[in-house]
């Protein structure tokens, strides 16, 4: 494997609109990120976070710098590339949640007998081995956010972009699935960048974290996170783990000692 990284960003920034309606929505983006990273970019709302997705993911064109993905061992194709996981799981009602994991593979047209098996695997995987046939509405919002992480992985990327995967469901649910994301990016071994206005969910699970701060918007840090054996929920009461939030509250501006 070539020792470039798979994702280098320099200066990156990007606006929107033009002349008095000119909205700077990130500026000074720098980071380079290797095969088999979790990164987490934190901030608050308005902070660039979904703009640089969209950028990683050739929705957008930068305004400056550079963006370079993928490497000679590596070339990267943002059609087929990358999987993404929203906010809300965005599952189609209609089908089956074997069938909405299936869908990428039928964008990109894939042989489907081989994309089921695969379909299959991922959904035991993440731990929805029995519910193939169920509805989406048949299953709870965690379930349904597990279901969509199984379609982002569908049709095999290297890049997994997750925009607030967790942000819309309740504490007990999201704890949970801090535990479940771990264990389905150690089994997956994908790139993942994940978007996050929660600093202890950014530090629980990033190898790496950026910190976006707002007004004007701009990468204020970036860092790496690295504890001692494996991360679990005892994780959170670790001194590092503490130091590494403070870190991030400094740099986003909260007064010393809130």
């Amino acid at each position: 494997m070539s020792g470039e990284p798979f994702i280098s960003l320099r200066n990156v920034r990007k606006v929107y609109g033009s002349g008095a309606r000119e909205f700077l929505a990130v500026s000074d983006v720098t980071m380079d990120i290797a095969e088999g990273e979790m990164v987490s970019l934190v901030g608050p709302s308005g902070c660039g976070k979904t703009t640089v997705l969209k950028i990683l993911a050739g929705l957008h064109t930068a305004d400056g710098g550079t963006v370079a993905i993928g490497n000679a061992d590596t070339p990267f194709n943002p059609g087929r590339d990358v999987g993404m996981v929203f906010q809300q799981a965005l599952l189609l009602k209609w089908r089956t949640i074997m069938d909405n994991v299936l869908l990428p593979a039928e964008i990109v047209g894939l042989p489907m007998r081989e994309a089921r098996e695969r379909a299959k695997h991922l959904l035991a995987m993440v731990g929805l081995g029995g519910f193939a046939e169920k509805y989406p509405q048949e299953l709870s919002g965690g379930m349904q956010q597990r279901a969509a992480i199984a379609r982002a992985l569908i049709h095999d990327p290297k890049l997994i972009l997750m925009d607030e995967p967790f942000g819309a469901l309740d504490a007990m649910t999201r704890e949970l699935m801090h535990i479940e994301m771990l264990r389905i990016w150690g089994e997956s071994g994908k790139t993942i960048i994940f978007v996050t206005h929660s600093i202890q969910e950014a530090v629980f699970l990033g190898t790496h974290c950026a910190v976006l701060t707002a007004g004007p918007a701009r990468m204020a840090d970036y860092f790496p996170i690295t504890f001692p054996g494996e991360r679990t929920v005892a994780l959170k009461t670790h001194e590092n783990f503490g130091e590494y939030c403070r870190r991030i509250y400094t740099e986003l501006g909260f007064p010393a000692g809130h």
